[in-house]
Parts: structure tokens; sequence; C-alpha cells
């Protein structure tokens, strides 16, 4: 029976007062029950928009149907023939402005949840079959994977499906790149990304970690090594700062390298070998999906007090809203329309304050938006012991410093092709290395469209 409920059927979540002090994950997950109650809200277009709207062209209709019937399993099996990582992009993926958004279902009421659905039918194959996949023979052309992270895991996984030789060059000591270093244990369990590696190992990828391209090897000696194609999927980790008095501050640090000490570091482990600071009061500057993060980070590392101090006003937010209400409901006050002018320090050289004004938001500047401006005479101490910038960041700029005929745009990102190829003939790039920080079904689109694309450079 067709479910014409206009609201999505709800997933179940931990208790805000309990969450925000554990790193479980916050939302727990459809039963199957709930899954096919909500996959019984699809219309079954003859003509879906849903899937115009998704960088992995997941045919949503399909799998949705087989939800519908309760075979979960061939659900699974052709939303991973597009999507490699369809536990990441079900959890992660901001699909209420991609496949949601075009759903017919949202004109008059709420779109079907094609994410909870996609990430119901990937833990269900996880938790009752987890299949390795088959290795594909190897066709003898080696291909080099720079990065880790969901352009880098994707480009991989379908290169190898193509018979290809892939090396993946990780530069921490974990694969999953931002999946690991970024993403929080309670928005994306890290098992779930070792999983992930798994399967690709199954398939043949070899994964050398602690290696540093630009440094440990160049791209020039990956081609002498005898690799016929390279593609760089870096990330930007490159973090952005105010330049305002007091950003050299003990307790003042990027977004960056919070999240990286809190999630792949283990910092909320008492032993762990790179602990994190331990505030009381932690302002985090930015407004953004990173900025929540950290923010949410902050509040369970036990923090007592934690303000997002965003220049633009709530509406104005980048952050899924998702990820802004879930913050709220976890006690994380909002200071909108206010942008930090100076952070204060103690004699010890340590934060003590940060000195913010208030904004107010004038005509719109050259991205759209109504452009914030200071309101004179409006300054405020915020009385915080740490401060986490969470502003941006762009590429590394190692890789293209030591490889000859790589250009950048004027932010320092790749500049590709319609093909995702380089200014260097063989390399390809994709993901936030080119794009800057963008999210994650981004970059897992731009991975498969280089992966095609170096099929066709290397048959030419």
């Amino acid at each position: 029976m067709p479910n014409m409920s206009l609201k999505k059927t709800p997933m179940p979540e931990q208790d805000p007062k309990v969450r925000a002090r554990n790193f479980q994950e916050v939302s727990l997950g459809y039963t199957a029950e709930q899954a096919i109650e909500e996959a019984n809200r699809c219309l079954k277009c003859k003509n879906p928009k849903c899937v115009t709207g998704c960088p992995v062209n997941i045919r949503i209709p399909d799998f949705i149907a087989k939800v519908q019937e309760g075979d979960f399993k061939a659900a699974y099996e052709i939303i991973s023939s597009t999507n490699a990582l369809p536990a990441l992009s079900g959890r992660v993926c901001p699909q209420e402005s991609q496949c949601e958004c075009h759903c017919v279902r949202g004109i008059k009421g709420e779109p079907v949840a094609i994410g909870r659905l996609e990430r119901f039918c990937a833990d269900w194959y996880r938790e009752n079959i987890n299949a390795m996949p088959e290795k594909v023979e190897n066709n003898g052309t080696k291909v080099a994977v720079v990065g880790s992270g969901p352009a880098g895991l994707t480009a991989a996984s379908d290169l190898a499906k193509k018979g290809y030789a892939v090396t993946m060059f990780e530069a921490l000591h974990t694969a999953g790149g931002v999946l690991v270093y970024g993403i929080p244990e309670f928005r994306l369990p890290k098992a779930i990304v070792a999983n992930e590696v798994k399967k690709l190992e199954a398939l043949g990828v070899e994964v050398m970690t602690n290696m540093v391209i630009g440094r440990v090897l160049t791209i020039d000696e990956l081609f002498d090594m005898g690799y016929k194609a390279v593609f760089v999927g870096s990330g930007a980790g490159l973090p952005m700062f105010m330049n305002i008095p007091g950003e050299a501050l003990k307790g003042v640090m990027s977004a960056n390298e919070y999240l990286t000490r809190t999630n792949l570091m283990k910092a909320y482990d008492p032993a762990a070998d790179t602990p994190v600071i331990q505030s009381k009061a932690v302002a985090v500057v930015g407004g953004g999906n990173v900025a929540m993060d950290a923010a949410r980070c902050a509040m369970r590392l036990g923090a007592e007090h934690v303000y997002i101090v965003y220049r633009r006003g709530e509406a104005e937010m980048p952050a899924r809203l998702e990820e802004v209400h879930h913050a709220k409901e976890e006690g994380i006050e909002l200071k909108t329309l206010c942008n930090p002018v100076e952070i204060l320090g103690d004699e010890n050289g340590r934060v003590r304050g940060m000195k913010c004004i208030r904004m107010e938001l004038g005509e719109p500047d050259a991205s759209g938006r109504r452009r914030p401006v200071e309101i004179p005479g409006s300054e405020f101490i915020l009385d915080v012991d740490t401060v986490v910038m969470s502003l941006g960041t762009s590429p590394n700029p190692l890789i293209r410093s030591t490889t000859p005929g790589l250009d950048t745009n004027r932010k320092g990102c790749l500049i590709v092709d319609e093909n995702e190829m380089t200014t260097r003939e063989g390399v390809f790039a994709g993901g936030d290395a080119v794009t800057g920080a963008a999210t994650v079904i981004l970059a897992m689109g731009a991975g498969k469209k280089a992966a095609d694309a170096i099929h066709a450079f290397l048959n030419k």
C-alpha cells in the first residue's frame, strides 16, 4: 500500500542529553519495517527527477522499489553498481540539496528520505552479508591514486574493477582521508570506513600509508616507477585563519587540527598519545558543517559552554539543517551576526576571551548572499578559553610545488579539463584538491568521472 504521509518516517536517535557526552552514532538508522514504510512513500515517477540530482547517478527508484519488496540485498546491489561507498554517502551526503530536493513528494510535504534508505541498505548488507568483492583479472597497467578520501577511494575502486593495478598512497597512517580525520565518529563510525578500505584491498588495490606524495615520492617519480596515470585526490587540508590579533595564543587552533586530534588520534581517550586541550568554554568561528563537527566534539570532550560564532544569520549558515538542529539540541549556543576582532590572552599567553563585534546584513555581495556589515560600538567579550577557527581550507601546496607543469588557480586548486585531467598529461585530479572544500558525494562523483577518463586515456 502506498504511504501518502506528508512527513518522512522519523529516524530513531540518541537522546540529546545523553549523546552530547558520548561519541556513539547520533542517528540509529531505520529498522526493516521503517525502511519499507518510508520506501512506500515513493510514487515511482516515470521521469524520476531525483536521479538527476545525484553526482554518482544512483538508480534511486529502482533501489527503492526493491526496498518496498523487502529485497534489501538487491537494493544494495543496485546502489553499489554506481556508488562505491553507499554506507558513507547515506550518512554524510547533503541529500536535501541534491536528490531529495528534486523529489515530487517534496512539493506538498517532505521528500522521500532517500539518504536514510541508502544508509539502511548499506548497513543491512554489511550486518547480514558483507561479502568482499571479487578481484578482477589484472591487465598489468599500473595507476597511482594519491589520497584515500572519498575521491581517491571511488577512483581506486572503479579503476580496480576495470582491471588496473592500482596503488593508493595515503599521507597519514590510516586510510580514509577526511572520512577518518575530519568527520567525527558520532556522524560516521570509523569501522564503516575501515570496511570500505577492506573491500578495496579485496579488489586488489594496494594501500600504502605514511606516503606523503611530493615529499617521499614526487609525481614524476611515480611515472618513473611505471605508473601510466596518476589521480590526485589529496583533498584540501590547509586551514585558513582571520589574521586578527591574538591568533598565536595557546588555545587557538584550526578546526582541521582539532578534529584530527579528536577523530583520528582519539583525543577523547585520556590515554591518547596526542591529547587535545581540555576546555571549559569553546568558541568555534564559522558556520559550515566542519564548524558544527568541531563544536559538537568540544561538547563531547567535556566543555561546559560551546559557542558557534558566525558573521551572518542562522538562515545563511552553509551547514546542513540537520547538523544545526542536532547542535542546538545538544546545547550548543549560536552567536550569529557576530564576528571576532581580537583574541585576548592572559599573562601566560593562553586564551582568556574573544572580542567580537555585532553585525547586520547589508546588500548582497558577489556570492549573492547579503554582506555582513559591522555595527560601530557594538563590541563585546565572549569568555572562552579555546578558539577553533573553521573558516574553510585550501589544498596543500606540496604536490603542485613539486610537480612541473601542474597549474593551479589563485586559490591553489588544481586546474582540470572536462575529463578531470590537469595541465600535466596523464595526471588527473578531483575532489577538494580541485574544488576546494566541498562535499563527500561531489568528491565521489569526481573520482568516478576521473576513473572513466583515465580508462579512456590509457586506451586511446
